[in-house]
């Protein structure tokens, strides 16, 4: 259900985007892409009535698709990836750690240098 689901999403979405960019912008039409003016390829109002209820209704698909996705996402995930991973105690305190007294003295060896 999830791969046709988003095998839908993605094309309702490739969709929407051509559906947008094929509509007229200003003082542009949908003919001028190829080549003719607007009123000669789908008549005076034609592409604008169509194309406006075709991204209507991509748009209203694409949000539909990702609210169900979304929701399917949620209800398949049962358990956390780091159930497994222990959990860190947090420190009490949150100051520096104290030096030790001293610092560690070097061992001298049993042979002399001359």
């Amino acid at each position: 259900m999830s791969i046709f689901l988003t095998i839908l999403h993605v094309t309702v979405a490739i969709s929407l985007i051509l559906f947008v960019l094929l509509q007229a912008g200003k003082g542009a039409g949908i003919g001028a892409a190829f080549g003719g003016s607007s009123d000669t390829l789908f008549g005076a109002s034609g592409p604008a009535g169509i194309l406006g209820k075709l991204t209507t209704a991509a748009a209203i698909l694409f949000m539909m698709t990702s609210l169900l996705l979304s929701y399917a996402g949620a209800q398949k995930q049962t358990r956390s990836i780091a159930i497994e991973t222990p959990v860190r105690s947090k420190t009490k305190s949150r100051s520096p750690a104290k030096p030790s007294a001293a610092p560690a003295k070097p061992q001298k060896s049993g042979k002399s240098g001359s």
